[in-house]
């Protein structure tokens, strides 16, 4: 595998923190505790309450000497207004954009900086899937429009997420995406451990570059004993991924997929994931479809390992985007982690073959038509380079 990796780190702290008026007060809390740095590195950034809670705290910790640094995509900025950028660089916070949009770049522009992570004083981090949007969390408000998951974490593991930001942060004027040197890291995809607590590794792709995540899951897909559960809002998984899948439930493994239902931000983006339904419910993949809300958290757990982060293991992020991941192998987080699909399978819809095949006939030429296009520009871009 191309590209040098993270080893696994013991010794850590985990907690998973589900929806944002859970993690939301936490990170804003850690931020207004800083008392040297704060590293903030955002896909989705947008006007609205959320964003002024974020930037009120970013900015009295600048005012009061912490260096702030902010990282955010570019076009997930868009909505950002100039007002509150300008707020952020008064008071001294060092703000940076990836990837800025340019009509002479072309498809150059389709790649972006889709991490979600924040690190205060170097020693504690939060790693997972939000975005600075109302639709995560409104203060005072007690539900999220979307559902989402992060991850909070003390311990050695956080020097190598300071150490991805760092660099990306650092190489953000010169290219779209770090190469590591030749002496970063590890030279192949460490050992997965058979057991442990407070392990944990920072996975992470860089659009084409290096693809440690996908290379990382698919391994623990193959390896799994007892059940495979994966979540994520944008179901286009690749290749190898869907046959790893198929391979496990036909062994007799658990096997489940949670995925968005019909309230998502993208419907085409389903639709064209449902191509994909059949062939995983012949091989016994079990297919559950969130209810309630947008589901867009990003996590897999095999047996005992677990993953979560920004990336939603589809071809378009691991073709395009920066993405980072936290592996960890703990215990008490496993358990929260089950726990958590464990509720959300008992408030989704589960798809069964019978189920699918009663499908009204409008859902069956949707499907057909955003699978078509799906299949259409993938093997276009395959064939550009």
């Amino acid at each position: 595998m191309p590209g040098p990796v993270f080893p696994w780190r013991d010794g850590n702290q985990f907690e998973l923190l589900i929806d944002g008026p859970e993690f939301f007060p936490r990170m804003l809390t850690a931020i207004v505790r800083a008392e040297r740095q704060v590293d903030l590195e955002l896909y989705l950034v947008e006007a609205g309450a959320c964003a002024d809670a974020v930037v009120e705290a970013l900015e009295s910790a600048a005012l009061r000497g912490v260096r702030v640094r902010c990282l955010f995509d570019d076009y997930g900025a868009l909505a950002f207004p100039s007002a509150l950028r300008q707020r952020l660089q008064a008071a001294g916070v060092e703000l940076r954009l990836y990837n800025r949009l340019r009509w002479r770049r072309g498809l150059r522009n389709l790649y972006r900086d889709h991490r979600k992570l924040l690190l205060v004083d170097e020693h504690w981090a939060v790693v997972g899937g939000t975005g600075v949007t109302d639709e995560f969390w409104t203060p005072g408000q007690q539900a999220s429009e979307w559902h989402e998951v992060m991850v909070r974490m003390e311990g050695p593991v956080v020097s190598d997420w300071q150490v991805l930001f760092d660099r990306q942060w650092h190489a953000n004027h010169r290219r779209t995406a770090w190469r590591p040197p030749e002496n970063f890291g590890l030279s192949r995809l460490p050992k997965m451990p058979a057991q442990g607590q407070g392990l944990g590794r920072v996975a992470y792709a860089d659009a084409r570059q290096h693809r440690d995540i996908p290379h990382s899951l698919v391994r623990a897909l193959n390896s799994g004993q007892r059940r495979i559960w994966l979540a994520t809002p944008y179901f286009l998984p690749t290749w190898s991924v869907r046959r790893s899948l198929r391979r496990a439930a036909q062994k007799g493994i658990d096997v489940r997929l949670l995925l968005t239902g019909p309230r998502t931000d993208h419907p085409s983006v389903r639709y064209a994931g449902h191509r994909y339904y059949p062939r995983l419910l012949r091989a016994g993949v079990r297919i559950f479809e969130y209810q309630p809300c947008f589901l867009h958290l990003k996590m897999a757990v095999v047996d005992d390992w677990v993953s979560i982060g920004s990336c939603n293991f589809d071809h378009w992020n691991l073709r395009f985007n920066l993405e980072a991941n936290v592996e960890a192998l703990d215990p008490p987080l496993t358990a929260a982690v089950l726990a958590s699909f464990t509720r959300d399978f008992a408030v989704s819809e589960e798809v069964d073959l019978d189920h699918w095949k009663a499908r009204p006939l409008w859902r069956r030429v949707q499907q057909r038509i955003w699978g078509w296009l799906d299949r259409l520009v993938v093997n276009l871009l395959d064939r550009r380079n």
